[in-house]
């Protein structure tokens, strides 16, 4: 009798939806949400430029490519990419060695510290390296105020974490057995390091240095800061087209070449990520520590050139939010509570409106970037059902690289009538933020469903549970980690936000982001001051958000 109510039962329920259909199923919200507050504005933006008036005119690419300006402008930010991955490798690579493989006494405060740049806002960094280098600050006798060298040095102070997180991670994930083999053997360290680990360790060493030149050619932030119009990268100069000149054809030909060059660096990235599982990993015992040796001297003094880099900026900001005419004083951060000139409100004000938008939009991203992750880490079987679900994954990627400035603009232009009329909507700014968010959120929970063992599920399935049960004991569990950490991780990103922000807020109730450029382009002590100190505030809140995030010690946050 039992085992007849089993089989009604079963024939009621009916055949369950394979991998791809669930998947697809999962993905359902967050796509029609990529659609209409991505695709819909990225597309309302590219119509604008090149179908001008109804009809389409493609002239404008050859002559937008042909200007001297676009040339110097892709050339600087193909050159200054370039040269930043390669610098953030040479530093990247050494120090993730020393603190992932060495017995460095307080090595996890020290990865701490140098994971805590990859989150800062990057108005903040380019103001706090500003402050650095400019002529009264404390390096101003190096003459690099307003140079290249200054936004090289500020980018691999963004982006040396990916590496050391991303590589790191893969190198505390070999089995050690195959380098201790090595070097049983006879074979000296660097040769083991050249033919044992760095042929490991090539899949996550391609995928960090992709996605570093990737960060580095879309830095708006640092580059708006430090550059100005001398120096431009190609997201700047699609931010100066739209702003000031209102040359949409141009911005929408930019836009294009930008988006062509995410989307070949979003495929090497796959690949190396798919060349990566296929490398031999340990088990469950951890690998020993290498006590310090005279051999590793030169990766301790690598880390030292990267803690030094950190520190710099952070200290000297300090320094200078403390000064004002030449004397110490905290006037700078009294000034936090006045309504500042030309804005009508506070630091305080400002900084409360960056918290509610950033917790609505940490909040958004994370139940997108659930959904996504859950579908994207199905396991069908079909060869098609796994190039869709690599694609569904891709798709969501895309907002790293695509301009900020064009999503901003685009939402202006699109989303400004029935039933989508959100231009003067307050929503409007989590969701752009919430979509700047999303991609490094499915990063931070896909990595630990990929980790969940299949059978357990399987098991669950056979013993009558269905796909919420499954997912509610075997999933959740090793879930409620990575999901406050990508909680704080989103809201991190979102407090620092400031391309598209700087569209869609309102002129009279800005974030902390926009209120600190504000304040830096005025020319008083006192302004310079405040921004200074307002900078040292969001820098401190945003390294306190992602202090918390660290202790929960989830390796896949910051790694890609």
């Amino acid at each position: 009798m039992d085992g007849h109510h089993q089989l009604i039962g079963h024939v009621r329920r009916g055949p369950r939806p394979g991998p791809t259909v669930a998947a697809l199923l999962l993905a359902v919200v967050p796509l029609a949400f990529l659609g209409v507050f991505f695709l819909l504005p990225l597309g309302g933006m590219l119509t604008r430029g090149f179908v001008p008036d109804g009809q389409l005119d493609l002239g404008a690419v050859g002559d937008v490519l042909g200007r001297s300006r676009t040339a110097r402008v892709v050339g600087f930010t193909l050159g200054i990419s370039t040269l930043a991955t390669a610098v953030t490798l040479a530093l990247g690579l050494p120090t993730a060695f020393a603190l992932h493989r060495l017995a460095i006494p307080g090595a996890d405060a020290l990865r701490a510290l140098v994971i805590m740049p990859f989150v800062m806002p990057a108005v903040v960094v380019g103001v706090l390296w500003r402050g650095l280098l400019a002529s009264s600050g404390p390096l101003g006798w190096l003459g690099l105020d307003g140079s290249w060298v200054a936004i090289l040095l500020a980018m691999v102070f963004f982006n040396v974490a990916v590496v050391v997180r991303t590589v790191g991670a893969a190198w505390d994930g070999l089995d050690p057995r195959t380098a201790e083999a090595a070097a049983a053997l006879g074979a000296p360290p660097l040769h083991v390091l050249r033919t044992v680990l760095l042929p490991a360790l090539r899949p996550a060493i391609l995928s960090a240095a992709s996605v570093v030149f990737l960060f580095c050619s879309t830095a708006f932030g640092v580059v708006l800061t430090l550059g100005g119009l001398r120096y431009a990268t190609i997201e700047t100069e699609i931010y100066f087209l739209t702003t000031s000149l209102l040359d949409l054809q141009g911005a929408a030909v930019l836009s294009v070449l930008q988006l062509v060059a995410v989307v070949a660096l979003l495929w090497v990235t796959e690949r190396a990520r798919r060349a990566g599982r296929g490398v031999r990993r340990r088990g469950r015992r951890e690998s020993r520590r290498l006590p310090l040796r005279r051999h590793h001297l030169p990766a301790l003094a690598v880390l030292g050139a990267v803690i030094a880099l950190i520190l710099a900026p952070l200290l000297g900001g300090l320094a200078r939010s403390l000064r004002r005419g030449g004397e110490w004083t905290l006037a700078n951060y009294a000034d936090l509570a006045l309504a500042q000139p030309g804005v009508g409100v506070s630091g305080w004000q400002a900084l409360g409106t960056s918290w509610r938008i950033a917790v609505d939009a940490a909040l958004l991203s994370v139940v997108l970037g659930l959904l996504v992750s859950l579908a994207v880490t199905r396991r069908p079987r079909s060869r098609t059902g796994r190039s869709l679900l690599a694609g569904l994954d891709a798709a969501f990627m895309l907002p790293l690289g695509v301009s900020a400035v064009t999503i901003g603009f685009g939402f202006l232009i699109t989303l400004d009538r029935p039933p989508l009329d959100l231009r003067s909507s307050p929503v409007l700014i989590p969701i752009a933020q919430a979509m700047v968010a999303l991609p490094l959120v499915v990063r931070t929970i896909a990595p630990v469903l990929r980790h969940v063992d299949p059978r357990q599920g399987e098991a669950a399935a056979t013993l009558g549970a269905g796909p919420l049960r499954r997912w509610v004991t075997v999933e959740l569990p090793v879930l409620w980690r990575p999901l406050l950490a990508a909680v704080g991780f989103a809201l991190a990103v979102s407090l620092g936000e400031f391309g598209a922000t700087s569209f869609l807020i309102r002129p009279d109730d800005p974030t902390m982001p926009v209120l600190v450029y504000r304040l830096i382009g005025r020319p008083g002590a006192a302004e310079q001051g405040t921004a200074m100190a307002a900078a040292v505030v969001l820098a401190a809140v945003t390294v306190a958000v992602m202090a918390l995030v660290e202790r929960l010690r989830i390796s896949s946050v910051g790694a890609f």
